[in-house]
């Protein structure tokens, strides 16, 4: 029997929300047991379920009278996913009830087969009114604008002119960037490889070298890309490797490196560099020997626990680290919409708490006149700026230095779709020299 793709999407999404399970370890699994462009449909269910969740919530409301509970919960989120379809995708509303409604059988709620059909019924008669329901101002934000209440007064708090910026570029689709492996060929070389494969790019940070596509392509089309001429990473993260600026033949420490993007980075503007990757998760690592692998480059990588590095270090100190701190990722929402619905508002404070034990740890391990970047993929203070703010007031020997002409700023903070470019926070620091 062939599979109903709109079943995987109502069992992922439920594992995602209900269970806690991250997306980008979900999804793989259901899309391995589809073909070809289903695939591809399968992420945009998943994806605009999560990122539309309170707005699709709010619109069933009223057309069911029971919620769904226990064992047919999963029969809720594949209401959801037939009322993405009608409201946010090309798929003909025909086309989207009726492949909803079948997805029941193999779902196991068939029973369930007249309420998804009536509620999308429903619904389907009723999309101008839902959406001007959604527009009214009097609906809370979270609904409004798609993201968790203790989110939004943060955002808030921190950010009182941008906030609602920042939750409209989290509701977009990310563009692809691209990184050049500068071993192979200089960026404008790879320009010109692009224009003959007919792959149109729209800018280049003038910075990193970084190229946005106009639009996300297969990474098979890329030319070069099983010989590692050329990585997929987001203008942002491209940041860390010319802000740790390695010289020749520095000791380099990649801190909570998974999966490997910033280390391989490095070794390709530093070729004399030795590098060490640690991570605290055995099995990210594997990505990291991939990515090296496939751009045929070489690092010691450690399952380590950057909190404890008594456990792993071999007393080499280094004159370079790179701390990509574990944080709330609440930068990179656009490519993760999941991580709405996984991290807590108590989550912060512990991820706090963890970012300073980490960044204290490492710094022991650099050398006087050593240069240490700190690094998130999150948009809020109190893991980036308030943490560099504590941490030079508390460490004699920390300096904290200006980075590109932001003098006037704790570190430098980009914000989502700012230059395109993801959420992400940058410190630069380098130990008083003895």
């Amino acid at each position: 029997m062939a599979v109903n793709l709109r079943a995987l999407a109502a069992k992922c999404t439920f594992s995602v929300v209900d269970k806690g399970r991250s997306l980008a370890e979900e999804l793989p699994k259901h899309q391995d047991k589809l073909e070809g462009k289903d695939k591809g449909l399968l992420q945009e269910l998943c994806y605009g379920v999560l990122r539309y969740l309170p707005e699709l919530e709010f619109a069933t409301r009223p057309f069911i009278s029971k919620p769904l509970v226990g064992k047919q919960r999963v029969g809720h989120f594949l209401i959801l996913v037939g009322l993405y379809q009608i409201k946010y995708t090309r798929i003909p509303d025909h086309a989207a009830v009726s492949e909803t409604v079948a997805a029941t059988k193999p779902l196991r709620c068939e029973h369930l087969k007249g309420v998804v059909n009536g509620v999308l019924r429903n619904i389907q008669r009723q999309t101008e009114k839902t959406n001007a329901d959604i527009d009214a101002k009097e609906l809370p934000d979270a609904i409004k604008y798609n993201h968790p209440s203790w989110f939004i007064k943060k955002l808030q708090a921190a950010y009182p002119e941008q906030w609602q910026d920042i939750l409209s570029a989290n509701q977009q689709k990310p563009p692809m960037w691209l990184r050049v492996n500068q071993i192979h060929h200089s960026v404008n070389d790879y320009l010109a490889l692009l224009e003959q494969a007919q792959i149109e790019y729209c800018h280049i940070d003038e910075a990193s070298g970084a190229i946005e596509l106009n639009q996300a392509v297969d990474v098979n089309t890329l030319p070069g890309f099983d010989q590692g001429w050329v990585s997929i990473q987001d203008g942002a993260a491209q940041q860390a490797a010319r802000l740790v600026d390695c010289q020749d033949n520095d000791h380099v420490l990649d801190c909570c490196a998974a999966p490997g993007g910033k280390t391989c980075h490095l070794l390709e503007l530093s070729q004399s560099i030795t590098m060490t990757a640690i991570d605290i998760e055995a099995t990210r690592l594997t990505r990291v020997h991939e990515n090296l692998e496939r751009l045929k480059l070489t690092a010691k990588v450690i399952t380590g626990d950057a909190a404890n590095p008594e456990t792993w270090w071999d007393g080499q100190q280094y004159d370079r680290i790179l701390l990509d701190a574990p944080c709330s990722a609440t930068g990179v929402i656009r490519r993760h919409p999941d991580i709405k619905w996984l991290r807590k508002a108590d989550d912060i404070e512990k991820l706090a708490d963890l970012q300073q034990l980490i960044l204290r740890k490492t710094w022991s391990l650099l050398k006087p006149g050593g240069t240490l970047i700190y690094a998130t993929c999150s948009i809020l203070p109190q893991e980036n700026s308030e943490q560099i703010t504590q941490f030079i007031a508390d460490i004699a020997d920390a300096n904290l230095i200006a980075i590109d002409d932001k003098t006037d700023s704790i570190g430098w903070q980009i914000l989502p779709s700012e230059a395109s470019m993801d959420g992400f926070y940058y410190a630069k620091l380098v130990k008083t020299a003895i």
